[in-house]
């Protein structure tokens, strides 16, 4: 892995995300490195783009999730046109489940 500067990405993060083993720790992890607004937000995000997948309306997402429209609209032009993070991890969850 190579070295990082203040201006690169750190990959410490994301091999420690790896690494975790257990929804439990999965859970204390980001406990710890997250405080419960940005958690929150992350979740409501994830939520929206599950919503946003399974074909729902704004105001139904909005009901469903307390999500702002400005929300909703970010999550789904990253849904649409992002790095296909979110895609990729609702269709492995559906894969699993299915």
């Amino acid at each position: 892995m190579p070295k990082t500067t203040n201006k690169e990405r750190s990959f410490a993060l994301y091999e420690s995300i790896l690494e975790l083993s257990s929804m439990e720790e999965c859970i204390a992890f980001f406990d710890d490195l997250c405080t419960v607004g940005e958690l929150r937000a992350m979740e409501q995000r994830y939520d929206v783009a599950c919503l946003l997948d399974q074909g729902l309306v704004y105001t139904e997402i909005l009901e469903r999730t307390g999500a702002s429209s400005a929300t909703i609209s970010r999550v789904n032009r990253i849904f649409s046109f992002g790095a296909g993070g979110f895609r990729e991890m609702i269709e492995r969850r559906k894969r699993k489940k299915g």
